[in-house]
């Protein structure tokens, strides 16, 4: 097709029509069966049609050049992974990078290489988070924290699901969401630590009997001593209160984590610093690695808070506060929040002498994920 269409003396749709299916002859039955008052969009759903109609080897750059999807491939030989299932395959090359290692041999630009790409059964893909280790107790694990959970609900003993939060910083820092304003507001272009007026570390507890939450905001560290004195703060605020005369409680906690159980100092600080001052027995069931998003905790409380101050710089300890005792749900969801601003240590090592003082009880299900403290005798 020479010259622009555009400018052609005494276009129409018809005319044009006949001009750029030149080359194509599957056009040009249609278009002589219709009328020169035909419209645009009729010549644009034919021309959509003719071209697929075509079959694979009958493209235009394949009659230009039938050799250029072998020497694609084999440039993609080394630089493709894809899943055998579903016959998707996927690439490292980038189009352009594509194009130049065909080079004169093999001319095409890089849109001509991302439609070869899409017939060779390539696409273009994000990475997704799908792959995760799991247990092969998983679901045993699951079972028996379920009807210990069960249990202690059916005995009206407290239920409390823990973890602790990402930390935050405090600040005029970006936080993700947005918020009805007439004007956005302005946050700091860079995330740095040196800019932040310090660091806000939520330890939540969620009663699950209750539909209660208890957030304290930490300062420093978040540390396994740290999350029992969280648990300290709701057993004097509250706990005494709302549970007076129980024998015991029952923690949901994830696998690892401050709170892990792989880790000495939680079981020797909730030793010393909450079962024997409160002579209270204390289970303990861990989630399977990989399963802390099943713990209550999780959605049932930090997503609440994270959607609550979507959008919300955090700029001062008593705004952080605030967003979080703000903080409800249809449900009913009630949220007390404190302020902790110790130092805590890190990097604390028990010892074995010291591991002797843990009145440690494991479960006969899965004991390294299972088992009960009890007040020292003395």
């Amino acid at each position: 097709m020479s010259g622009s269409v555009g400018c052609m003396r005494g276009w129409s749709p018809r005319n044009w029509a006949m001009e750029v299916t030149a080359t194509w002859p599957a056009l040009r039955a249609s278009v002589s069966t219709r009328s020169p008052r035909a419209d645009v969009s009729w010549m644009t759903s034919t021309w959509m049609a003719a071209f697929a109609s075509q079959g694979p080897g009958d493209r235009p750059w394949k009659k230009k050049d039938p050799a250029i999807l072998a020497a694609l491939e084999h440039l993609l030989q080394e630089d493709t992974a894809g899943d055998p299932a579903r016959r998707l395959k996927w690439k490292r090359q980038s189009l352009h990078r594509l194009s130049e290692l065909l080079g004169s041999e093999h001319p095409a630009s890089a849109p001509t290489i991302g439609r070869l790409l899409r017939e060779m059964d390539y696409s273009p893909k994000v990475n997704r988070k799908q792959l995760a280790e799991s247990s092969p107790h998983r679901d045993e694990q699951f079972r028996y924290l379920h009807s210990q959970e069960s249990l202690f609900l059916q005995r009206g003993w407290p239920v409390l699901s823990i973890d602790t939060k990402k930390r935050e910083l405090i600040g005029w820092f970006k936080n993700s969401g947005t918020i009805w304003c007439r004007e956005p507001i302005a946050v700091n272009v860079y995330d740095f630590r040196s800019l932040a007026k310090g660091v806000a570390i939520p330890a939540g507890i969620y009663d699950v009997a209750r539909n209660e939450g208890f957030v304290m905001v930490g300062t420093s560290a978040n540390t396994a001593e740290f999350a029992v004195d969280a648990l300290r703060w709701w057993w004097r605020a509250y706990g005494n209160r709302q549970y007076p005369g129980v024998p015991g409680l029952l923690l949901l906690a994830d696998g690892g984590g401050s709170n892990g159980y792989r880790v000495r100092l939680w079981k020797y600080s909730l030793q010393r610093r909450f079962v024997n001052p409160t002579e209270l027995e204390v289970t303990v069931c861990h989630y399977p690695t990989g399963a802390s998003q099943w713990n209550p905790v999780e959605h049932r409380l930090f997503g609440e808070i994270s959607q609550n101050w979507a959008g919300q710089p955090l700029i001062n300890y008593g705004r952080v506060l605030a967003l979080i005792r703000g903080t409800t749900t249809e449900q009913g969801l009630v949220v007390q929040a404190t302020l902790n601003q110790r130092r805590y240590a890190t990097k604390i090592k028990i010892s074995d002498e010291q591991m002797q003082e843990v009145q440690l009880h494991r479960h006969r299900v899965l004991p390294e994920w299972n088992y009960t403290l009890k007040p020292a005798m003395d």
